[in-house]
């Protein structure tokens, strides 16, 4: 496992804070003939395209002087979307009201419905005594919870 963006997040997390942003996620992996380097940030009310090229410098300073990726690379910082990723217990606070797509590391029936699943969608609750609160949005219904190490991949759910 590379342990490129745990480094690459360790030299632009000054960065971010000094530019009134919040690191969201940051990927590394081999796409077609290369690989990219891909930060999302995110802020209050949005980011935007101008927020996303002034980091973008900064960081490709920083970067290029560390010598922290050994291969080239495509740097790419940009929004986390609608559907943005869900990854510390304050983004489960802080979109409480939200719908989201939760899944889970291993099957698992926290409702004792019987059958065991990876994935859960509904409305977030926000976090009750360390564990992320999950109001179901199935026919059954009912709220579930889950330890933050649980979860694989967690991400608000963009209605249409």
């Amino acid at each position: 496992m590379s342990r490129v963006p745990e480094r690459v997040e360790q030299l632009v997390l000054p960065i971010v804070d000094d530019l009134g942003l919040e690191l969201v996620d940051i990927e590394y992996q081999r796409e077609g003939q290369g690989w990219v380097l891909r930060i999302f940030l995110d802020k209050e009310g949005g980011i935007t395209l101008n927020n996303c090229a002034e980091a973008s410098r900064e960081f490709s300073a920083i970067l290029d002087v560390e010598d922290v990726v050994d291969t080239a690379y495509n740097l790419e910082v940009s929004s986390p979307g609608l559907e943005r990723p869900l990854k510390k217990l304050a983004d489960f606070e802080r979109f409480a009201g939200k719908s989201a797509k939760i899944k889970t590391r291993i099957s698992c029936d926290p409702d004792n419905r019987g059958h065991k699943r990876k994935t859960f969608t509904g409305e977030l609750r926000g976090v009750n005594a360390g564990r992320i609160v999950l109001l179901q949005d199935d026919k059954k219904g009912g709220e579930v919870t889950f330890d933050l190490k649980d979860i694989d991949k967690a991400n608000l759910a963009f209605d249409f």
